[in-house]
């Protein structure tokens, strides 16, 4: 058998385009277009629409997260003076603990492997949100708000689209 014979047969590429929509107010002030959602290996890619004075819940994350900032400009709250503006690209480290804020207003992608801990301010649970959570949520508001569900890649057995 050759290699070729081998490899993952694609009839078309996944692929999506962030400008076809993306669930507004996902969290308040936080719009998000999903692009990758996999449930059952913790992975979740997503564009993140930051409003001006968006500030998250504080936060760790189980495994790493990787940010890449497109427009605007945001940082963590305990690291003030690292600033993220467009063209910035982020690593965080599993455990690290911090707490968002977009005075002005921000977007970007990331990946992020495993679960987003989010914390009350006396340091107790507060929700925890991974690949699953994100996608009943974000199928939960596009229900309830009457918003067009964002195609996106969706892995199993076979790899397709959330809407095949």
């Amino acid at each position: 058998m050759s290699i070729a014979q081998s490899v993952n047969h694609q009839d078309r590429l996944l692929t999506i385009n962030i400008n076809d929509g993306e669930i507004k107010n996902a969290l308040p002030g936080v719009h998000v277009t999903p692009c990758f959602l996999d449930p059952d290996n913790g992975v979740w890619v997503i564009r993140a629409r930051f409003d001006a004075g968006t500030t998250l819940p504080r936060h760790f994350h189980t495994g790493v997260v990787h940010f890449y900032t497109t427009a605007g400009s945001w940082h963590y709250i305990e690291y003030p003076e690292d600033v993220q503006t467009a063209g910035s690209y982020l690593f965080e480290p599993a455990g690290s603990i911090h707490t968002l804020s977009t005075p002005e207003g921000a977007e970007g992608f990331m990946i992020i492997e495993g679960a987003n801990v989010n914390l009350n301010d006396d340091d107790s649970l507060m929700f925890i949100m991974d690949a699953g959570w994100i996608e009943r949520t974000l199928l939960a508001v596009a229900q309830q708000t009457g918003q067009k569900m964002p195609r996106y890649i969706k892995p199993g057995a076979p790899v397709g689209f959330n809407d095949q």
